[in-house]
């Protein structure tokens, strides 16, 4: 399957709003996990179908479902008919090729974001796509499979760390998002010292393996980038958004998770013109190597055409050729080949051209 555009056969025909999986399935059976929380109390446990999650919502608690999985057509029109979530917003949730993007509706702000991660032994990106969903006393994630991405911010509720077990549920779509986006910050630094230290290799190693090495960065940097830069869009949409979800109180938090967004992109941009550079400096570097062998060859070149020329003159079959029977004539031949070839690499190098 193509990394940056995916096979949308399964959705050839369908009416707008049909439910229908545009990816590769990655669970053989979806988890529906429940946390619910406020200051005092925690419930955290994992549930057999998202029937059972309704059951156990509390309106004045907050209530973080989170689902692995996106087979399960009827979960999802589940929960489009308990949270009123449009059936064109469902669509997206089932398309993994959906660019990230951020909506708001009447009863809901819904994130559509990705999640990179390295190829395990690779060089390769691979990313996932996660939608948050908020409402008025929950928050809804849905993952193509189960990734610990949103681990830091389980360990923060359960060990009550910071603000976010006094805070509402518009708090806990932010610290999820703020978890999402510093997972791209260390995954493009990675790369960048990666990219970094192919300059010092850059004027020492001149062969095919650096510019794959080079050109897989490219690669991975515009992948990334796909990712990344609408997220600084939505984000930027978002903040002039007035009926929103996110409580002006934490509208500072979500100022500052755009400014690291706007941090993201910039050094993506930077990194993959980085990459350009080292590539036009290699295939330089290359001309400037055959451009010093050619001179190399050319001098060399320049030096035997008068020797050819006179070796060629006392090689030619005629009896009567000056010098012909001169006793000293071979000792003679070879003063003038010496002498000539010497006094052409001296005036070559007089003129820097060695």
């Amino acid at each position: 399957m193509a990394r940056f555009l995916k096979d949308r056969s399964n959705a050839k025909g369908m009416v707008p709003g049909s439910l229908v999986l545009i990816g590769r399935q990655k669970m053989d059976k979806p988890i529906v996990q429940l946390i619910r929380y406020n200051e005092v109390d925690l419930l955290e446990e994992t549930v057999g179908s998202f029937d059972e999650v309704k059951e156990k919502l509390q309106a004045e608690q907050v209530n973080w479902i989170n689902i692995y999985g996106l087979h399960d057509l009827e979960t999802i029109k589940q929960l489009g008919v308990e949270f009123k979530l449009p059936s064109l917003l469902l669509e997206d949730m089932l398309n993994t090729d959906q660019s990230p993007k951020y909506e708001n509706g009447e009863s809901y702000d819904a994130f559509i974001m990705k999640i990179l991660h390295p190829e395990e032994g690779s060089k390769r990106i691979h990313a996932e796509q996660i939608t948050l969903v908020l409402g008025e006393n929950y928050v809804l994630t849905l993952q193509e499979r189960k990734a610990d991405v949103f681990e830091v911010v389980r360990e923060r509720i359960r060990k009550s760390k910071g603000r976010i077990r006094a805070r509402g549920n518009d708090y806990l779509a932010y610290a999820l998002t703020d978890a999402l986006v510093d997972n791209y910050s260390i995954l493009i630094e990675n790369i960048g010292r990666q990219v970094e230290d192919i300059e010092e290799r850059l004027f020492k190693q001149m062969d095919s393996k650096l510019v794959e090495e080079i050109y897989q960065f490219k690669t991975e940097l515009n992948y990334i980038r796909k990712a990344v830069r609408p997220m600084r869009e939505f984000m930027t949409s978002l903040l002039r958004t007035e009926d929103t979800f996110f409580q002006k109180k934490n509208i500072a938090y979500l100022k500052d998770l755009n400014d690291l967004l706007v941090q993201c992109t910039e050094a993506v941009e930077m990194y993959n013109n980085m990459t350009s550079d080292q590539l036009n400096i290699y295939n330089s570097n290359m001309s400037n190597r055959m451009n010093e062998v050619m001179k190399t060859l050319t001098i060399f070149a320049s030096i035997f055409i008068p020797l050819t020329f006179i070796a060629g003159i006392y090689g030619m079959n005629f009896e009567y050729i000056p010098e012909l029977k001169f006793k000293y004539g071979y000792l003679v031949f070879w003063i003038i080949i010496l002498m000539l070839g010497g006094g052409l690499l001296i005036y070559f190098r007089r003129k820097n051209w060695l």
